[in-house]
């Protein structure tokens, strides 16, 4: 039988609040375990919260970013269950009263268009503690961080709307870009403030029936969110085929083994009410004023791009699916450098330079202004293409002025006629049969030509002005 697929996820982005959502502890989970706790976020007995509302303007301001109608009225309920990292034994969660509803993304699908994925609500939550299992010695222990507990979280539910592991992924990657955007979260899979959980479940292609789902957790890439989809449609493939009903359960991925295992039943306890924390009531003026504060998303940068800097489509669209890359990149056009050019050396020699070494743009030695300062060196011709890789490479490395850097290892481009036609001529010279398979009609022999001039200066010749002599003396 054929079989499609249906896939909703359930994302959880930790918002970056300064202070977790119902007290003034910092919000830092990676800190030395159980240092930011106070009674409230230990879940002590008689605590009162007491509601965050910097946590309610970054999560407003990431609903809107990714289309949701935010509600007028939204409320925190107790969900109810036991589990070692909720020792209180309910999570304060918006069940009943979600914060947004009605959201959508527009992802390019496989067939090349552009596909809708629905999001059905999102809503505020508070985050559990952290458990560190110690495997080692006599008796395995399992020992509980506080540090997690009571961060600020949304947790974004789709629509059933993917049908294939692309689909999740595209949509998990717009979204990033879309919160990263707003400026709502680092939304960092690999850091854990992004957590993907995918529910799947499969039925007959042409059919509008829901089956019974599984949910997958523990991906912490997007390549494993794909990986991990799509060997659960198979694995739920071959269990039909074999005969064996899908139970509903929840799986972790492996993503060593590349396979779901078998974690534990689902189970669904009780949401009331909260009387601790009143209902939010949002007014039409303050909404207005969170609309306004959206900056300018990545959509429609783009789009500004390719009519401000005169880039292709793809080009501009490539610059924008990270904010800090398209922010540098708009700080590099301040200065008179050349669209194209800025966009050439961005993409293709100091981004894979930053991945390298594990660095990124705000961070990095190589500053707009210095990466800019560079590349008016190139367009003026003051230093050639492959010596200016090289000088990128210092930048990394010192603080030191652009021309310094050039001046102190001798990067200069040569650009002087008599001295190129000096190099030329010991070229030529030492060459002859190269010479002669060049006048005899071999054209290919010129960029032979060409390297070994370039080689013969050091690599700081001027590449065009070579070419342009070359061919000057060689022409009878």
């Amino acid at each position: 039988m054929d079989y499609e697929a249906v896939v909703g996820l359930e994302i959880h982005v930790e918002l970056n609040c300064p202070t977790k959502m119902f007290c003034d502890c910092p919000n830092r989970p990676g800190d030395e375990p159980n240092k930011n706790t106070c009674p409230i976020c230990l879940w002590l007995p008689g605590a009162i919260p007491r509601f965050g509302y910097e946590a309610l303007d970054k999560a407003t301001l990431a609903c809107l970013a990714l289309n949701c109608e935010i509600q007028e009225k939204s409320a925190f309920d107790q969900k109810v269950y036991y589990y070692p990292d909720l020792p209180k034994g309910f999570q304060l969660s918006q069940a009943h009263y979600p914060l947004a509803r009605n959201g959508w993304l527009n992802i390019i699908g496989e067939d090349g268009q552009s596909k809708r994925l629905r999001i059905h609500h999102i809503h505020m939550e508070e985050d559990v503690a952290k458990l560190v299992h110690e495997m080692e010695g006599k008796t395995p222990i399992s020992l509980v961080d506080f540090n997690r507990a009571g961060a600020p979280l949304i947790e974004i539910v789709t629509e059933p709307d993917m049908r294939s592991p692309h689909d999740a992924m595209e949509f998990v990657r717009l979204l990033r870009t879309q919160i990263r955007y707003a400026g709502s979260s680092e939304c960092s899979l690999e850091a854990g403030t992004m957590r993907v959980d995918a529910n799947i479940s499969i039925r007959p292609r042409g059919t509008d029936q829901m089956n019974t789902k599984v949910e997958v957790k523990n991906m912490n890439s997007i390549r494993h969110v794909g990986d991990a989809i799509a060997y659960e449609i198979e694995r739920q493939k071959e269990s039909l085929a074999a005969g064996e009903p899908i139970v509903l359960h929840t799986r972790l991925w492996d993503p060593v083994k590349k396979v779901t295992i078998a974690m534990r039943g689902k189970f669904a306890g009780p949401c009331v009410p909260d009387p601790s924390v009143p209902p939010i009531l949002i007014s039409r003026e303050w909404l207005a004023d969170k609309i306004a504060r959206l900056p300018e998303m990545p959509t429609v940068k783009a789009e500004r791009f390719n009519r401000q800097f005169d880039l292709s489509e793809e080009e501009s669209f490539q610059l924008c699916g990270e904010k800090e890359t398209a922010d540098y990149f708009e700080q590099v056009m301040a200065f008179p450098v050349p669209a194209r050019m800025a966009n050439h050396w961005l993409t293709t020699q100091l981004l894979p330079a930053l991945k390298e070494r594990e660095e990124t743009l705000p961070a990095s030695r190589v500053t707009p202004s210095r990466f800019a300062e560079l590349l008016m060196l190139i367009d003026r011709n003051e230093v050639n293409a492959n010596s200016a890789k090289t000088v990128l490479m210092r930048l990394f490395e010192t603080d030191l002025p652009v021309l310094t850097v050039i001046e102190q290892g001798g990067f200069s481009q040569v650009s002087d006629a008599s001295e190129l036609e000096g190099i030329i001529a010991g070229v030529l010279e030492k060459h002859a049969a190269a010479v002669a398979d060049y006048r005899g009609g071999n054209a290919k022999t010129l960029g032979f030509l060409i390297g070994q001039a370039m080689q013969a200066s050091g690599g700081k010749a001027n590449p065009k002005m070579v070419r342009e002599l070359l061919i000057k003396t060689l022409t009878p």
